[in-house]
């Protein structure tokens, strides 16, 4: 039996009449011998926190900065505490040096580290390791170790008597953890954990009173806070008559609201029927309908055992087979210590682009199971290593396969089956697989799902200071000077992906990832695992020097006219230059010198988005000398091993390998990388030994390749295919219309390099064709309206190319002063590199990361439910 049960509500309930009297079942009570267990609340150690913890503070359950000062105090106090016990003993100080006793610490929550039920099951184990000699264990754990771990040589346990409950939502009927203080019968479970082979202490971080008077004697029964679906769907099979009658006989009854507002949950979901006749019908009561039936059989809620019973219908049966086995149990993704944005990133690319864990869910069960079928995962070593390296439980994911199983087996008894047929598996069946199952999920658990909403484009253009949203982060409370420490930010974000440019602008930093230039629009994975690093809290701490220190050391303090200036750190031209006035005026001006463009198009990335290069005799000129420069140059290898997002020269397979070109690497797999050809736009597979390294001047260069997308277009109905993407019949119709001749694109506007453009083609007769039109009248396409960006880009576009401001500046910085400044920065950055100014001795915490439009987009679930981070 449970130490923590109410003995005598049981012994009642299971009273019997004797001579007219109710006699409660006998209890019998076997007690141990445990060693004395002290026990001592906040009013006790008042030394420690000198009367700064009034009592009206805790009547909330919250824990204060003051009381996690307290908890501090005391471990540092345990050490005088086992020196007055050792001279007692007669014990040598070398022997309690070696012989700490352990710390146990309860805290609510998985945020505590490192015992909890999520990390791996290795990582438990840690804390029964003896710590080394002359250290102290201190377990941080949450209830966890309430009953289920006993930890032998525990002396000391630290509780501020807070644990987290799962209770029903009123409105939605959902289960949450909320933080909620624990029942007496908790506390002394955890109490109990010292004081097994010695002498134990138990420190409460509560005022006495508040335990006596406020703490609740036993925790609040299942029944009176967690939903009751299943509960009336196993009354109903079992026809014992109406569930408000059969559940008011409970040891813990419900209450009779819960128990109506279940039953119309029901009839909502369909378990329960409705009965055509109004005055016929009982409110509070339903026959079973066959989904109910189902329902009742299955060993999960209802809305997971209307997932299946959907899944059935519209073809995904296994997906959410998967989901309801992995969504029942417990999630066997593993959050290793330390290790929270690696685990993260693991799952993030499990899901895809789909923003959901449970898709994710299904992904890594999938290549477990596939894992195995191929014999690859035999030995229990090597699953166990394949878990680590995909922060994957074994024990847990294990568990859900059985589950999976059992669930299959049930449902066997309505006739439903996982097809085993293997379908051809085209890329557009995939997607559109995942689309079906997003509307069985966004219909399993209707209405308790949610929706991002659009963001404010205004406001968050503003906040980026025009930086593209899908690429770039924002931090704030850089330090003055904060160029200087554009390599330690550069290796803050490295976990996160490829920084390509930081965008330094007073207090604030625009830290761009790289974005490979053949993939589509998306926000990058690195953007969400950044945004992931706020929310764990994780520390962004500078090395810098204070602003006088620096001003006083370098150039006579001239260097003081930096502090205001715009700076743009290019990591992949490798370049440190003071910025114009205007971010967006940059970006747009030096792009675009003409509105009408013939170019020919190189590279389709998906309909209406491709790449290109100008084919007028102005710049056919300037790639033939820049082919011609390059080509005299004498070419060395590359002097360091080639990675993404390298700049080098290649040789492209058309051409005679003698000829080089600038390109980007995009990946590099064995002997071979895929390139980037920057300056046309197409891409090519070429040995890693025929790289060759590319000189500075030619780094400066502008790259003249150019991205477009088609203006005021996006996918029909008939060709959307997951909600975003274009189906392969709209794909190479676009490729059709686009390949083979010269077009003519006419700018509408220039958001963040990508030129939005309206394309033409010309017939045999001569006519233009638009390509937009001709995709619309087809039916692969309709009318979108331009975003905020695009529309204001226009708008500066006409201004730019207007008579009327031919002659008015660009808001560009004076050259005499771009040139002072630039000279500055060279000494400032010179004197930094050389260490002429020292070594850093003041610490700068950064605020952030953040981005205005992914707000929310770093939790990957979309139903409330399951969130969570």
């Amino acid at each position: 039996m449970s130490a923590t049960i109410n003995c005598k509500e049981f012994a009642d309930y299971f009273a019997v009449p004797v001579q007219n009297k109710m006699n409660p079942a006998y209890i019998f009570e076997v007690e141990g011998k445990p060693h004395l267990i002290e026990e001592y609340y906040l009013n006790d150690f008042r030394h420690i926190h000198h009367s700064r913890l009034s009592p009206h503070l805790l009547e909330e359950p919250v824990i204060t900065k003051e009381i996690y000062e307290v908890a501090v105090s005391l471990i540092q106090m345990f050490d005088d505490l086992d020196m007055k016990e050792s001279r007692n003993k007669t014990w040598s100080d070398a022997q309690f040096v070696s012989e700490r006793s352990s710390v146990l610490v309860f805290l609510p929550g998985v945020n505590v580290y490192p015992l909890h039920s999520s990390v791996t099951l290795e990582e438990q184990n840690n804390v029964f390791l003896s710590p080394v000699p002359g250290y102290r264990k201190i377990i941080l754990s949450t209830n966890i170790a309430e009953s289920s771990v006993t930890v032998p040589d525990v002396k000391y346990v630290i509780d501020f008597c807070l644990t987290r409950i799962l209770v029903c939502d009123e409105d939605t009927n959902y289960q949450s953890l909320r933080l909620s203080w624990a029942s007496k019968t908790s506390c002394n479970q955890r109490k109990g954990r010292a004081g097994r082979v010695s002498r134990g202490y138990c420190y409460r971080l509560i005022h006495k009173n508040f335990w006596d008077n406020s703490i609740p004697d036993h925790v609040v029964p299942e029944m009176l806070r967690c939903p009751l679906g299943s509960t009336i769907l196993k009354v109903k099979l079992l026809d014992m008559g109406e569930p408000r009658a059969l559940l008011a006989t409970a040891l813990s009854p419900p209450r009779l609201s819960d128990i109506e507002r279940t039953i119309l949950l029901l009839k909502e979901v369909g378990a329960l029927a409705v009965s055509g006749q109004r005055e016929e019908e009982n409110p509070h009561d339903g026959e079973l309908t066959f989904l109910g039936r189902v329902l009742a059989q299955l060993p999960v809620n209802q809305h997971l055992g209307k997932l299946i019973v959907l899944g059935h219908v519209f073809g995904c049966l296994d997906e959410c087979l998967i989901i309801a086995a992995a969504l029942s149990l417990k999630n066997f993704f593993a959050m290793p210590f330390r290790q929270h944005l690696d685990g993260y990133r693991n799952k993030v690319n499990f899901s895809g682009n789909s923003k959901s864990d449970c898709i994710a869910l299904v992904e890594a069960f999938k290549t477990w199971q596939a894992c195995r079928q191929r014999g690859e995962l035999r030995h229990p070593k090597d699953e166990l290593d394949w878990g680590r390296l995909n922060y994957i439980q074994i024990k847990r994911i294990r568990e859900v396969a059985e589950l999976y199983e059992e669930l299959k087996n049930r449902i066997s008894q309505f006739n439903m089956y996982v097809d085993s047929r293997r379908p051809v598996m085209d890329q557009e069946y995939i997607y559109k697989q995942r689309f079906i199952l997003q509307v069985v999920l966004a219909g399993a658990f209707y209405p308790n799902y949610f929706t991002f909403g659009q963001p404010d484009e205004e406001m968050a253009v503003r906040e980026l200071a025009g930086k593209d949203p899908k690429t770039t982060i924002v931090l704030k409370h850089i330090p003055p000077y904060g160029f200087l420490y554009h390599k330690q930010l550069q290796s803050l974000f490295r976990p996160c992906g490829q920084v390509r440019s930081i965008v330094f602008d007073g207090a604030k930093a625009f830290v761009e990832f790289s974005r490979n230039p053949t993939e589509r629009f998306k926000t990058l994975p690195a953007v969400y695992m950044a945004i992931k690093m706020s929310q764990l809290k994780v520390s962004l701490e500078l090395s810098v020097h204070s602003a006088e220190e620096i001003e006083g050391k370098v150039h006579g303090g001239s260097v003081s006219m930096l502090r205001s200036t715009r700076v743009n750190v290019d990591f992949q031209k490798q370049t440190v230059d003071p910025m114009q006035v205007s971010f967006n005026m940059s970006d747009r001006s030096q792009t675009v010198t003409d509105l009408l463009l013939t170019i020919d198009v190189t590279e389709v990335v998906e309909v209406g988005h491709f790449w290109g290069y100008r084919i007028d005799e102005k710049n056919a000129e300037i790639l033939k000398n820049l082919t011609a420069e390059i080509n005299q140059l004498k070419l060395v290898p590359l002097p360091t091993h080639p990675h993404p997002d390298l700049v080098c020269l290649a040789p492209f397979a058309d051409f005679d390998k003698e000829s080089y070109f600038r390109a980007q690497i995009l990946y590099v797999s064995g002997n071979s990388a895929e390139v980037f050809f920057v300056d046309y736009g197409n891409r090519s597979h070429v040995d890693l030994d025929l790289l060759m390294e590319i000189p500075c001047q030619f780094l400066e260069l502008p790259f003249q390749a150019l991205e477009f997308k088609i203006c005021k277009m996006r996918p029909s109905a008939k060709s959307l295919v997951c909600g975003e993407h274009w189906s392969g019949s709209a794909s190479r119709r676009f490729a059709s219309l686009v390949s083979g001749c010269a077009l003519l694109v006419k700018v509408f506007s220039v958001v963040h390099s990508v030129l939005h453009v309206d394309v033409y083609r010309y017939s045999t007769v001569q006519d233009a064709i638009n390509i937009r039109d001709v995709l619309i009248e087809e039916g692969y396409a309709e009318l979108m309206e331009e975003s905020y960006e695009s529309k204001q880009s226009h708008d500066v576009l006409k201004g730019l190319f207007s008579k009327s401001v031919e002659n008015t500046t660009d808001g560009s910085v004076p050259s005499s002063v771009k040139d002072d400044e630039k000279y500055l920065m060279r000494i400032l950055l010179e004197s930094f590199s050389s260490n002429k100014l020292g070594t850093p001795n003041c610490k700068a915490i950064l605020h952030g990361p953040f981005n205005p439009y992914e707000l929310k987009c770093h939790s990957l679930t979309r139903i409330s439910k399951f969130r969570y981070d």
